[in-house]
Parts: structure tokens; sequence; C-alpha cells
């Protein structure tokens, strides 16, 4: 089963940082394979969001999320209900200091059959990509 989790310290209040990474628009500025995404009109659980990704050779891939937990300021979850691979995924927010917050960011897929034969490299690639994106993510939250 492909998975990934990764934490990071980013040196800026809680309140920001949860409003940043619950805003869907701000993933185009941290997350390169985001080819398009819409905020939902009122984020809560329950809310779905229109999503495209890069997928092979560039390929435009519906990965529509329905977001499954939303709590201010601590919890945001997430599952793709759109295209070949529908992972899982999970940000967790803490206070870290005065002027810090830790997010933990996890994915997870459950892939069967002739999916998890032909797509298991691909996803667990992408979902390291998306570990390695947090450090965007991080630099431009520290900027502003």
């Amino acid at each position: 089963m492909p998975a990934a989790q990764r934490t990071i310290i980013i040196g800026r209040p809680l309140e920001p940082v949860f409003s940043f990474f619950s805003t869907p628009s701000n993933d185009l500025r941290w997350r390169p394979h985001v080819k398009e995404i819409q905020d939902p009109a009122e984020m809560r659980t329950g809310a779905r969001i229109r999503q495209v990704i890069s997928g092979p050779g560039g390929r435009a891939i519906d990965a529509d999320i329905e977001v499954t937990d939303y709590s201010p300021s601590s919890h945001y979850m997430f599952i793709v209900v759109a295209g070949p691979a529908r992972p899982r995924g999970e940000y967790l927010f803490r206070g870290a200091g005065p002027d810090a917050t830790s997010v933990t960011f996890s994915l997870s897929a459950d892939l069967g059959g002739i999916t998890k034969l032909l797509m298991s490299g691909q996803v667990q690639k992408s979902m390291d990509g998306e570990m390695a994106s947090l450090d965007t993510a991080k630099e431009i939250l520290e900027s502003e």
C-alpha cells in the first residue's frame, strides 16, 4: 500500500498556517503537479473540491477531493473521489512555540487488483513528491 508521512515545523503561528493549508487555491502555489483547483463555497466536512492534476506525460487527470473532517486550527482530512487512485490525506496542526506550528501530512492509498500492479510505484512516487513539496509551502509561509 503506497503511503507517506512527514512533519515539518513552520515559523508562523497556528492560525495562518492552518488557513494556508485548508484553502485549496493555495495548493497552486506549493504543489507543482496541480493544474486546477477550486475553493468550495464553504470549507467544511463534506465539502467537495474540484481538482485536476498532471498525470503521466502531462495528461490532465481529475482528482476531486471530499473533505472528511474539518476541525479549524487542528485537523483537515480528505479523500480523493475521482481519478484512478483514491488516496486519503490528513493534516494535523499543533502549536510548536509562540510563533511556530507543527504540520504533519499523511497520505495513503489502498490499491487492489490490476491497479495495485500497474500503479503502486507511480502512486508512491507522487506521494513522495507531495511530501517534498512541503518545503515550498514552508518557504512561502515563512516569507509572508
